[in-house]
């Protein structure tokens, strides 16, 4: 069984998962309501997707 002979120093360890940490998301305006979504989703305040209406939006009273 394979076993390490030195102990990993912080400092080699911490540069190794230097690349672990998560990005920022993306977002974009959606082109019927203008509020921020993210690309290739639907929108969480209009419902709308691809240019149209995927899921029925709640009506205000």
């Amino acid at each position: 069984m394979a076993v390490p002979k030195k102990k990993v120093s912080k400092s080699r360890r911490d540069m190794r998962r230097s690349h672990h940490a998560l990005g920022l998301n993306s977002h974009q305006e959606c082109p019927n309501c203008g509020e921020n979504k993210r690309p290739h989703h639907v929108c969480k305040s209009c419902g709308h997707y691809d240019g149209r209406e995927v899921v029925a939006s709640k009506a205000v009273a």
